[in-house]
């Protein structure tokens, strides 16, 4: 009877590792396709109002742009039920004190402030052809907060899967990779949200050729998004340096996996750059970025805390 159960709580508990991942998996989904909500200036294509899409629950006759922002906001609201399962699914499969309850409570947090950054957006008209200064520093906002999200959705993924693998007398963290875990994080959170600010400059002041963009960058009439582009590469090289440090400390499969993916972005980097930034390329160079950012996350969270004892799972 005990093997039973135990056989029970052990499918129940893989089921919602699987249940949790696939959550992460659809939650980049949104987050591509809301660089193509950007990259195609479809941010207006439900108007100023939101919740609503021009007043209406379902929009009329609908243009291109308002299709493209309307199927965005629907993927949201689909991730929102999703991030809700998870957290009373978790609640329900741990114990009081687990790790994985208190990730899945802050992705719970960061959802809702994803949405509430989403509306300042829209109704603030920080969309389509908007270059102020405050779209710069709102952009930067959201987009961290959307790595925020998705690294704690992966910890709680991570977490959660952590029971099944690992038996007591696992790994535990060791002082010395405090602060390359923590740079590491801060640095590429940087990374991320001035890419988000050069990838809105491709968009909104494409280059005719790679010579003309690098004179624009450093030229005294052009915008801010525009001067304010190289910060991107800059803080690409810093974060560069920073990860290896983290991933030579730890030398574990996991850190050489985020050392593969973080060549694999500075790869994508350069196609983008030498191809003027292409809205494909990008899609793709954020997609390689999000898996990055979800490797890197459950890296530093084995570097600060360890890998759990085996913990039980609540029958």
């Amino acid at each position: 009877m005990a093997t039973a159960t135990a056989m029970t709580v052990k499918r129940t508990s893989t089921a919602l590792v699987s249940y949790a991942w696939a959550v992460v998996a659809y939650n980049i989904l949104v987050i591509l396709w809301g660089a193509v909500v950007r990259a195609t200036g479809s941010g207006a294509g439900c108007g100023d109002n939101w919740p609503l899409c021009n007043g209406d629950f379902f929009p009329h006759h609908p243009r291109l742009a308002t299709v493209i922002e309307y199927a965005h906001r629907s993927m949201s609201g689909v991730s929102a039920a999703l991030v809700v399962g998870l957290v009373i699914w978790t609640f329900y499969a741990t114990k009081r004190g687990d790790r994985a309850r208190r990730a899945v409570v802050a992705s719970a947090i960061l959802l809702v402030t994803e949405a509430l950054l989403g509306a300042v957006l829209v109704l603030g008209g920080y969309v389509q052809n908007n270059i102020s200064n405050a779209r710069v520093f709102m952009q930067s906002i959201h987009f961290t907060n959307t790595l925020l999200f998705l690294g704690s959705l992966a910890l709680t993924a991570w977490w959660l899967g952590d029971r099944q693998t690992l038996t007591a007398g696992s790994v535990r963290s060791h002082n010395s990779l405090t602060v390359p875990a923590w740079v590491a994080i801060i640095t590429t959170i940087l990374t991320g949200a001035t890419g988000a600010v050069a990838a809105l400059a491709d968009t909104l002041f494409p280059s005719p050729s790679l010579l003309a963009g690098f004179a624009s960058d450093f030229a005294a009439n052009s915008p801010l998004l525009v001067r304010i582009r190289w910060v991107h590469p800059a803080a690409a090289v810093v974060g560069f340096c920073c990860v290896i440090w983290l991933v030579m400390k730890m030398r574990s499969r996991l850190s050489w996996i985020v050392a593969a993916l973080l060549g694999l972005q500075f790869i994508l980097g350069i196609a983008d750059v030498l191809l003027l930034a292409p809205t494909w390329i990008q899609i793709v160079h954020l997609l390689g970025a999000d898996l990055y950012w979800v490797a890197l996350v459950c890296l530093a969270a084995e570097a600060l805390w360890g890998r759990a004892h085996t913990a039980a799972v609540a029958e």
